[in-house]
C-alpha cells in the first residue's frame, strides 16, 4: 500500500451546544480565552515535537467539538508552528471541521488565509424536522449555503449526513441523498445513526422516546447509500466515506492505515513510531485540566504505553478492513486464525489472495460482528 502519511490531529473541545447523538469530547462554554488557548497548544505542539522523528507533516486535521469556533488567529499559529518545527509534504492536507451556520461560514475566507485547504461540515440532515431531532442549529437553507461558500473558498470539501433517523423511508432516504449530490464536490461522508452510551439519545431511547430503524431497514437504507453514491461517481473507500479517486481523506487514511500521527489538545490520541516500537498516546480529557497540566507542564498527556506486536496487529486489523482497499498480509506479522478466517471467506465476508485481506462489501456491512469472530 502507498504510505500512509504522517499526521497531525489538533482538537478543540468547544461548542455552542452540545447535538443529542454526540459522544465526543466536546463541552458547551460561554467564553473562551481564546489567546490562552492558542499558547497552550503550541506549547503543547512543541512539546511532542520534541519527541518524534522530524518527518513532513502530510496532514493536519483540527477536530472537535467545533473548530469553527476557533479565532482564526489559532489555527494560522498552529499550522505555522507545525510547519516550523516538522515541515510539510507535498500537496499536504489542512481540514477543519465547520458547523454550517452563517456566522462560522461567514468565516471561511480567513480560515483559507490561514493555511487551511479542505472543510468538512457537520450538515447532517437536509429537512428541518430531523435537524431539530439531531440538536443543530442550522436549517436546510443555512446548510447548502455554507457549501456553497467552503466549494467557493476551498479547493476541496466535504459534509456529513445522518441516516436511519426515526422514521425514515427507503424513498425518503433516496430523495435527501439525490438532493445532496446536486451540492456536493468530490467527497461525501454518511454516516448510521447509532445510539451511543452516555448521550442523550440513550436515555431518551432507553425511556422509550425514541425508535430508530430496525436491523433490516438500517441495512437497506445502507445499501442504497452504496447503489446511489456508486453510481454518481463517489464510490466508498471506507465503510462511510464515499470519495472520487484521488479525492479520499488524506488524513483519515493515515488513521485507518496505521500510520503515525500526533494528537495535541484535549482527550486527543495519537499513534508514534520511537524507539523501533509504536505507541498509544492520550492527552487529558477535561478542559480546564488540560489547560492547567500544558500550563503547568508544557503538555496534558495522560497516557504514553507501548504497544505490543499483537496489539498493534489487532489495530491493523480492525482499522484496515474498514478500507475497500484492504490491509496488506505482510503488515500483520501474524496471519489471523486460520479456521475463523477460512470460515469467513467461506461465508462471502472476507475475500483473501494471501497478499490482502478484504473485507467484502457484505463483510462491511457487518464489519463489527466479522471483526469479533475473526480476533475473538
Amino acid at each position: 500500500m502507498t504510505d500512509p502519511g504522517f499526521g497531525l490531529y489538533v482538537h478543540w473541545p468547544f461548542c455552542r451546544s452540545k447535538c443529542p447523538y454526540c459522544d465526543f469530547n466536546s463541552h458547551v462554554a460561554e467564553g473562551v480565552n481564546q489567546a490562552r488557548w492558542r499558547r497552550a497548544l503550541l506549547a503543547e505542539l512543541d512539546w511532542w515535537t520534541d519527541r518524534v522523528e522530524r518527518r513532513s507533516l502530510t496532514s493536519i486535521f483540527f477536530g472537535g467539538g467545533t473548530p469553527s469556533l476557533m479565532d482564526p488567529e489559532t489555527v494560522a499559529a498552529v499550522i505555522e508552528r507545525a510547519g516550523a518545527r516538522l515541515g510539510f509534504a507535498p500537496n499536504a492536507e489542512i481540514t477543519l471541521e465547520a458547523n454550517p451556520t452563517s456566522v462560522e461560514a461567514g468565516r471561511f475566507a480567513a480560515y483559507r488565509a490561514a493555511g487551511v485547504n479542505r472543510v468538512s461540515l457537520g450538515v447532517q440532515a437536509l429537512n428541518e424536522a430531523d435537524l431539530g431531532f439531531l440538536g443543530r442549529q442550522h436549517d436546510p437553507k443555512e446548510a447548502l449555503a455554507a457549501v456553497a461558500l467552503a466549494a467557493r473558498h476551498f479547493p476541496r470539501f466535504s459534509f456529513d449526513l445522518i441516516y436511519a433517523r426515526p422514521g425514515q423511508s427507503v424513498a425518503a432516504w433516496r430523495e435527501e441523498l439525490a438532493r445532496a449530490l446536486a451540492h456536493a464536490g468530490s467527497h461525501l461522508s454518511v454516516y448510521q445513526l447509532t445510539i451511543e452510551p452516555g448521550t442523550q439519545f440513550q436515555t431518551r431511547f432507553q425511556r422509550g422516546e425514541i425508535a430508530i430503524p430496525d436491523d433490516d431497514l438500517a441495512g437497506q437504507l445502507y445499501e442504497v447509500t452504496q447503489e446511489i453514491l456508486d453510481r454518481a461517481g463517489l464510490p466508498a473507500y471506507e465503510i462511510s466515506n464515499h470519495a472520487r479517486p484521488g479525492e479520499e481523506s488524506r488524513h483519515n487514511l493515515t488513521y485507518w492505515r496505521m500510520g503515525p500521527y500526533l494528537g495535541i489538545g484535549p482527550g486527543a490520541h495519537g499513534r508514534i513510531e520511537r524507539e523501533e516500537r509504536w505507541w498509544a498516546t492520550r492527552q487529558v480529557r477535561a478542559p480546564d485540566t488540560w489547560l492547567a497540566a500544558v500550563e503547568a507542564g508544557g503538555h496534558g498527556t495522560a497516557e504514553e504505553a507501548a504497544l505490543s506486536s499483537e496489539e498493534r496487529r489487532r489495530e491493523i486489523l480492525i482499522m484496515g478492513l474498514r478500507l475497500t482497499e484492504g490491509v496488506p498480509v505482510g503488515r500483520l506479522g501474524v496471519q489471523p486464525d486460520a479456521d475463523r478466517l477460512a470460515a469467513l471467506v467461506g461465508e462471502g465476508y472476507i475475500a483473501d489472495d494471501r497478499r490482502l485481506l478484504k473485507a467484502t462489501a457484505a463483510g462491511r456491512q457487518r464489519l463489527n460482528g466479522v471483526l469479533a469472530y475473526l480476533l475473538g
